[in-house]
């Protein structure tokens, strides 16, 4: 049996019950198969895929809080430092009652990777906890932000381990934790990224995820003879990432015709209206049924749905596991051209494969998304200068990352026999830097 087969074996066999971080290994191991296979002696002797599939630390805390009855709860917390070969561990807080170990360690892990694609030094971590902000007041958030982080302060640093926002932890609640810390730590650093402008938050940090991945993808359109210009997009999600990922799309002359939530989709022929979107979602935080009420002529459906609609580009930008095979199928009777990943894994191993059979331009989430993580070390590179950049300062730079992103997956998939996979090239051009980093560094 090969090394990276037995590897496989071993993850799953050692991790049961968590199907999504054994989908990522998975998927970054048949990619770097190539390079394993011609340097098996040596990666065998230093244990390398035993040491990259296990993460260096994962802690798992108890966070007790009270609510606005004097009851108290208790939520779990998480943090799984991945690796810290190029840099201090970076990656989310994800706050939603779906967070289990599983789902952490196959997003930290997938960290390691996107943040080395980026070419910033920073390793790969993620976090969060099974709380769900949803319905919660302010100071409910409060009183669990405030416990999570008196547990969580005690692992994380500027030059150790920088969290930062996911999936239920936005400006609100990035801020309790940044202010909880200061008070334990005593220390105003940059040990958060996603802060407050107020606060030693970057400009542009909001919208880097949405519009980097629209600069990934106009890129990979432009060097295939392809315009954005009068294309039509599809997008799933209707949070931070789906917003912007839309706005961008439109300033760059495409029309963006659906978004969702975990209640249903939208779907807005003439195109949707971003405004509308951002008052319902990051003022209101209220359910996507209010569309109607600002566009009367859109449609609104309960359940699933944004990939049966015709579309030149299709942008999941929800969660994991989202685009199933039948989505698949459906975006390619539809004749969609591209599908680039705005969340983390949100596309099936049997979608993606079946998408890229097909001829569709694929490119994985730990690229395409890679904007957000990206600008966050732009936050931090302010942080340790005590600078702020302008907004157009760190766009650009933003700009030019994800186009090196591109080209820099393309050339790997080139390199390695492998033209036009772009999983392949992420995993591969992702991996390179880390094992290099790792070889230098000894066995630890």
């Amino acid at each position: 049996m090969s090394y990276v087969d037995e590897i496989i074996e071993q993850v799953i066999a050692k991790n049961p019950d968590e199907p999504e971080f054994h989908q990522a290994v998975r998927e970054v191991l048949d990619s770097i198969r190539v390079i394993v296979d011609a340097n098996e002696e040596q990666f065998r002797r230093d244990a390398l895929l035993e040491r990259l599939v296990n993460p260096e630390r994962q802690i798992k805390f108890r966070v007790p809080w009270v609510d606005d009855k004097g009851n108290a709860h208790v939520n779990t917390g998480y943090r799984v430092q991945f690796n810290s070969a190029i840099g201090p561990y970076k990656g989310g807080l994800r706050l939603h009652p779906s967070v289990n170990i599983g789902i952490i360690k196959f997003l930290g892990f997938e960290q390691i990777f996107k943040n080395s694609l980026t070419g910033l030094p920073i390793g790969g971590g993620k976090g969060g906890s099974d709380f769900d902000p949803k319905g919660k007041s302010d100071r409910e958030v409060m009183a669990f932000c405030q416990s999570f982080m008196t547990e969580l302060c005690k692992y994380i640093g500027a030059d150790t381990d920088v969290p930062a926002g996911d999936i239920g932890t936005g400006a609100r609640e990035i801020g309790y934790m940044f202010g909880q810390y200061k008070r334990i730590r005593g220390l105003f650093e940059g040990t958060l990224t996603g802060k407050g402008l107020s606060y030693g938050g970057s400009l542009a940090r909001t919208e880097a995820t949405g519009y980097g991945l629209l600069y990934l993808t106009d890129e990979l359109l432009r060097c295939h003879d392809i315009s954005m210009e009068g294309k039509t997009v599809a997008i799933s999600g209707a949070g931070n990432v789906a917003i912007y990922a839309a706005e961008k799309a439109q300033q760059l002359g495409a029309k963006v015709v659906t978004c969702s939530d975990s209640t249903g989709w939208i779907y807005d022929a003439e195109g949707i209206d971003i405004a509308a979107l951002k008052e319902i979602k990051e003022v209101k935080r209220a359910r996507l049924t209010e569309y109607k009420n600002y566009r009367p002529n859109a449609e609104y459906h309960e359940g699933k749905g944004v990939w049966s609609v015709k579309a030149d580009v299709a942008l999941p930008c929800a969660t994991q596991n989202e685009l199933d095979i039948e989505d698949a199928k459906q975006l390619v009777a539809n004749g969609v051209i591209a599908v680039c990943e705005g969340a983390n894994m949100p596309t099936t191993e049997e979608a993606t494969k079946y998408l890229q059979e097909n001829g569709i331009y694929f490119v994985p989430g730990k690229a395409a998304n890679a904007g957000g993580v990206a600008t966050s070390a732009l936050e931090m590179s302010q942080n340790s200068e005590h600078m702020s950049w302008t907004f157009e300062e760190v766009d650009a730079k933003l700009k030019k990352i994800m186009e090196n992103i591109y080209h820099n997956i393309d050339n790997a998939a080139k390199k390695y026999g492998f033209d036009g996979n772009y999983v392949v090239g992420a995993n591969i051009a992702g991996f390179e830097k880390v094992l290099d980093a790792m070889n230098a560094q000894g066995i630890v």
